[in-house]
């Protein structure tokens, strides 16, 4: 599902919020005249690392020199050649021989392996239409055909057929309108045009906003359909050559995709904050409020343009029109059409993969790793490409172990499946294990879909200085610099030139994590420390379609597989790191900091949004306010109630005192690392470890966001409108944007309370440190 997510903002130009949102393309040999102006050759080695003494670090880090130097691209090729070799949706006969040959390795490498299986509802097609009635007929094909020289798109008995998992069955006819990406921000440009949706199918382009958001909106404004397209302007020939010339999506390229509204709870739709067990009291499926409330076909740009072509009506705004070389307009009609979505509704056993490497001294505590191993159907990108790297990961911890080494802490490797329907696999073993994760579990890390390019790395600011530290002990395969200073050169290329200097002042920092992949339970239900991280550039024109294969990731992505090692080294070394660190590697400075950052902002939009709802409302008392667009068919503007004075100060006490408790820890932990971490050495930090352990926690409340109980996390979700990317503060956010005063009051003294529950945790630690340094 893939950041983002899946999969994070990255995938919003492919047309899913965070797995693939395009970033700007950058010149490698930008990239490179930078890093020369730096002076970045070299890297910088530290002489003790962060949460170890100078003989533990000095041991550790040989350990970790021998483990990066292990991870073969040739094995990588082979794990992806395998097991993308066929379509392996959920519940299909390769899904479960890929989750056996996982099992098996594993078990090879000398890991204590587990399979855990849970019964959850997957929805498959059993018949799909769209067809313009009027004015002229045209039936699309709704399929992908065979490209020549690529051996496995033709294995279409195989195949799931383009669809979208979790839309209701349905057979409407109706009028089209053309909504451009179907945000919500889309609709109010349509209604200043006095243009509605009501009763008509929409038809939304992929991109901006996450696919399932596009029929949630589409049904409030009370449209009937939505079909949902990829435009050659996002995602095709306007950003370079097809394939199989190019990586970009063909005419006929479909993405497939859940719209199982996720940001309301992920997981097996039948069992929302509980294990899908045989024996669990599941919900009937019409009590179940994650579906689409209309049905939803996606589309290849192919299939759509005909018809576009045929929608009159006012001509699209500018920025809506897309790359197909007709004339954007939205209609309603005259082009008319039939839309019939009917689907199985069956249940499927999944399987997870648990491989276990036992600790020693700090054994009850866990370091999670995982990465999911279904697809829509080849999904070499996505998920194999991550799924490899986790493989030579666990192949190359094995090596280590039989030549002496041992965690401190127990390592889980984790291979999930049904990620892609909604994050099932993952969701049900959290759910399943929560309380113990809430006891052990010291952090998760996530890869899901990898490619060639600069580092990416979202996550818990607590865990910063970790990643930092790693990246800057991995070479980039192609710069021969540590990935860290590749990334820091690669943002700033990107900038625009005035920004540049302000930028280089600045240190690399990790992302927000919204939601789109697996790490989504582990933070937000859970309340565990959770890190992703990918490689990747801006090869995504094959997302989610038959074409992402073996043969079109060997010829467009990673050819050579070397960003796949170095996700490899990347994620197992910050493993390694959390696994035998003395001391817990987290550090509170950053988070305090990033937490100052969300109070100030939902500060500031409540002024704007206080002050443009004032100033609207003297416009229209004084007969001078216009309805953007001039629609004189637009109902009279009304005036809107201005929300009232919020009382802010609980937040910014409350970050204040974490501003504090991150200063005590800090000024604890550098006593404590003083002449080499001499007294890290000596001290008993079991006490201080067991505190870092549930920091996160703090910043969960049991009761949840305001009418999504699932989320229980107080400063990240994902946005309820934008499905991946992540809201902070979301509960107080959410609540002003949605101009939902008496939940914007409720929400802060929760949000409050968390904040200052997270400084007496950073505070105990410190205290706890203080203790054992004596």
């Amino acid at each position: 599902m893939t950041n983002a997510p899946k999969k994070r903002a990255r995938r919003a130009a492919a047309g899913g919020v965070q797995k693939r949102a395009r970033r700007a393309v950058v010149a490698a040999g930008c990239v490179v005249a930078l890093l020369v102006a730096w002076g970045l050759r070299a890297q910088q080695d530290r002489a003790v690392l962060a949460g170890f003494s100078a003989e533990t670090s000095a041991n550790e880090q040989q350990w970790e020199a021998k483990f990066r130097a292990i991870p073969s691209p040739a094995n990588l090729r082979s794990n992806m050649q395998l097991l993308s070799a066929h379509p392996h949706h959920a519940g299909s006969p390769y899904d479960k021989q890929n989750a056996d040959w996982v099992a098996a390795r594993f078990k090879e490498w000398g890991w204590d392996v587990r399979v855990e299986s849970f019964r959850v509802l997957f929805p498959t097609p059993a018949e799909r239409v769209v067809e313009m009635v009027e004015p002229q007929r045209f039936v699309a094909k709704l399929r992908e055909p065979p490209v020549p020289g690529d051996p496995t798109s033709n294995q279409q008995d195989e195949q799931l057929p383009p669809y979208n998992a979790y839309s209701i069955d349905g057979d409407i006819t109706a009028p089209l309108v053309y909504v451009n990406y179907g945000a919500p921000e889309d609709y109010q440009r349509l209604e200043s045009m006095g243009i509605s949706v009501k009763g008509a199918i929409v038809i939304a382009r992929y991109g901006t906003v996450w696919r399932g958001i596009k029929p949630k909106v589409a049904a409030e404004h009370g449209a009937v359909g939505c079909l949902i397209y990829s435009d050659p302007r996002d995602d095709g020939y306007a950003a370079g050559d097809v394939f199989p010339r190019g990586p970009w999506r063909p005419p006929d390229g479909v993405q497939r995709g859940s719209v199982m509204d996720i940001p309301v709870y992920p997981g097996d739709p039948l069992t929302p904050g509980i294990a899908a067990t045989p024996d669990a009291k599941r919900l009937d499926i019409k009590d179940v409020t994650v579906f689409t409330k209309i049905p939803v076909l996606p589309l290849s740009y192919g299939d759509a343009q005909p018809l576009l072509e045929a929608l009159g009506g006012r001509v699209a705004p500018p920025e809506w029109r897309g790359a197909l070389g007709i004339t954007y307009h939205i209609g309603p009609g005259p082009a008319k059409v039939h839309l019939k979505a009917a689907f199985h509704w069956d249940m499927i056993t999944i399987r997870d993969i648990i491989a276990t490497l036992p600790g020693t001294s700090e054994a009850d505590q866990w370091v999670i790793r995982g990465n999911h191993y279904d697809a829509w159907v080849n999904g070499a990108q996505d998920p194999i490409s991550g799924l490899s790297a986790e493989l030579e990961e666990a192949r190359a911890l094995g090596e280590l172990r039989k030549s002496g080494w041992a965690p401190k802490r127990t390592i889980l490797y984790c291979a999930w499946d049904a990620e892609e329907p909604g994050l099932i696999g993952s969701t049900e073993w959290v759910e399943a294990h929560a309380g113990e994760l809430r006891e052990h579990a010291v952090a998760y890390i996530n890869s899901d879909s990898n490619s060639r390019g600069a580092l990416r790395a979202a996550g818990t600011h607590s865990l910063e200085e970790l990643v930092r530290g790693v990246a800057n002990d991995v070479t980039d395969p192609e710069q021969n610099v540590s990935v860290l200073e590749r990334a820091e050169a690669t943002r700033l290329a990107a900038a625009p030139p005035q920004e540049r200097e302000r930028i280089r002042e600045e240190p690399w920092t990790i992302e927000d994590l919204g939601s789109g992949s697996d790490y989504t339970a582990f933070l937000d239900f859970a309340g565990v420390a959770s890190l992703n991280f990918a490689y990747g550039g801006d090869t995504s024109g094959v997302y989610h379609s038959a074409y992402d294969d073996f043969y079109w990731y060997t010829h467009f992505d990673d050819t050579s597989f070397v960003y796949g090692r170095a996700l490899a080294q990347t994620a197992g070394t910050a493993v390694l790191r959390l696994a035998d660190a003395d001391l817990l590697p987290f550090q509170f400075t950053q988070v305090a900091g990033v937490v100052q950052t969300y109070v100030n902002e939902v500060e500031r939009l409540a002024a704007s949004q206080s002050s443009d709802i004032r100033e609207r409302n003297r416009e229209i008392s004084e007969g001078i306010f216009k309805v953007a667009g001039d629609a004189p068919s637009a109902p009279p503007p009304q005036p809107e109630a201005v929300p009232p004075e919020f009382d802010f100060a609980p937040l910014e006490s409350a970050a204040r005192a974490l501003d504090r408790s991150a200063a005590h820890y800090r000024q604890a932990l550098a006593r404590a690392e003083d002449h080499q971490g001499v007294a890290l050495a000596n001290a008993s930090l079991a006490r201080v470890n067991e505190e870092l352990l549930r920091c996160e926690q703090a910043l969960t409340d049991p009761a949840g966001l305001p009418g999504r109980p699932w989320f229980k996390h107080q400063l990240y979700a994902p946005g309820l409108y934008t499905g991946y990317a992540v809201k902070t503060i979301p509960a107080v956010r959410e609540g002003l944007e949605q101009k939902q005063w008496s939940l914007v009051s409720q929400a802060i003294p929760t949000v409050a309370r968390a904040l200052a529950n997270e400084a007496s945790a950073v505070d105990r630690a410190a205290a706890d440190l203080e203790a054992a340094i004596q």
